[in-house]
């Protein structure tokens, strides 16, 4: 099993910048792609970015292409969101999560998740 934990996020002002990182430990050699979900209150948790462990294959929802940015540290077990230009829309908690697939962007995929952090963005 793969424990997942994510930190960084906060309260800023539209066209900030940010950056979550999602720490991995367990049975990460069991896991091929991590990726970050979102979800804003009454509204379905929705893909931002993946990323695979060993291809370093990266990709992202149309929604946040130019201006967010995946990469991880294999050595430290930890994957980043690199998140810049942010607008209030973004707004939601933010989820790290662990798939035995590589390059899917669907929940149902995601065996393991983090608690979340929450990234809050005025206008």
């Amino acid at each position: 099993q793969v424990q997942l934990v994510e930190s960084g996020g906060g309260l800023v002002q539209a066209g900030d910048s940010l950056r979550l990182s999602c720490a991995a430990s367990g049975r990460t050699f069991s896991t091929y792609t991590m990726g970050w979900f979102r979800q804003a209150p009454g509204k379905e948790r929705e893909f931002v970015a993946g990323i695979t462990w060993y291809g370093g294959r990266i990709y992202y929802a149309d929604s946040v292409k130019g201006r967010f940015s995946i990469s991880r540290d294999n050595a430290k077990n930890t994957v980043y969101l690199q998140m810049n230009s942010l607008k209030p829309e973004d707004t939601a908690k933010y989820y790290c999560a662990a798939s035995l697939m590589q390059t899917t962007r669907n929940a149902a995929d995601f065996r393991s998740w983090g608690q979340g952090t929450q990234v809050t963005v005025s206008s």
